[in-house]
């Protein structure tokens, strides 16, 4: 293989991406940078069904552990640091494996950012206070008046993602979405993108089991840990809200259990719903190493 090759992983949580990308990594002797925007915080690990110890010694792997919770992490740092990182990779490797579900660090990655405009800062401070203030109900009726086009987007269930598009539309007067039919970058290697294809029923129930199992592993003493630092974005994500609001009284544990496994089944859902939009993936059944290997020649 002369040129120089990212593989990447994707698909919907629970899916099984951890490890098809160890396999992949392992038989092409490489490294792994991850592209999840969660696993990357230390404090965080079973809600975020972090690869394990021993997983972490078979392969090298980049952008988890990396960052603490209080540092500002997104998908303008992540293409900053993964190109670093592929850089690296390549100096002594052809292949580099990519692998990860947060569909916008793979497109930063791939395609680079839209040139959105920064928000101007008391506007950012006076959205976040009315959020803190009214709760998710007022934004989604405010994306609703103000930008409708986004609201249609299926990204109303991320409160950051929303307050990020009301900001743009408060300080451009354009929809974020319009943004992001600027032309791609051009990066000096190849992509591909490999794609994991659960049956909806099965992936549903693979879900469900795994919530079980965090439960098992102690992910509400993780998350009790955390109690102090609830207010922090890394924290705003699935697994985590729903037992903060058991661990602040306003819900019961089984109540709290149960809409962890809701939200991650809807996470599941829009995550396919991005995918499905990329030409670019290549879906995946059985033997999915092997498929991989096929395309290389190798199998």
């Amino acid at each position: 293989m002369c040129a120089k090759t990212v593989i990447i992983i994707t698909g919907p949580t629970a899916a099984g991406k951890t490890e098809l990308s160890l396999a992949v990594a392992r038989h092409f002797n490489t490294s792994i940078i991850s592209a999840d925007s969660r696993q990357c915080f230390r404090e965080l690990n079973i809600g975020v069904a972090k690869p394990s110890p021993e997983e972490l010694n078979l392969v090298k792997h980049e952008f988890i552990n990396s960052h603490g919770i209080q540092e500002e992490v997104n998908a303008a740092l992540f293409e900053s640091l993964s190109l670093q990182w592929a850089g690296e990779i390549f100096k002594k490797q052809d292949v580099l494996v990519m692998a990860g579900g947060t569909g916008l660090y793979l497109k930063a990655f791939c395609e680079g950012l839209d040139p959105i405009p920064p928000a101007d800062e008391q506007l950012r401070i006076e959205i976040r206070e009315q959020y803190q203030l009214n709760g998710l109900g007022w934004l989604r009726e405010k994306i609703k008046r103000c930008d409708p086009e986004f609201y249609q987007s299926g990204e109303t269930a991320n409160p950051q993602r929303m307050m990020r598009a009301l900001e743009v539309m408060e300080s451009t007067g354009r929809s974020i979405l319009s943004f992001r039919d600027a032309p791609g970058k051009t990066r000096p290697f190849r992509i591909l993108r490999f794609g994991i294809r659960v049956p909806t029923a099965i992936l549903y129930r693979r879900i469900n089991d795994r919530v079980d199992r965090m439960m098992e592993l102690g992910l509400l003493e993780e998350v009790h840990s955390l109690l102090s630092f609830q207010h922090l974005n890394a924290l705003q994500t699935v697994g985590y809200t729903e037992l903060f609001e058991y661990l602040n009284g306003n819900s019961d544990l089984p109540e709290a259990v149960r809409r962890i496994k809701q939200n991650s089944r809807h996470y599941a859902k829009r995550q396919m719903t991005w995918f499905r939009k990329d030409p670019e993936i290549r879906w995946l059944e059985e033997n999915r190493l092997q498929e991989i290997l096929q395309y290389f020649g190798e199998a």
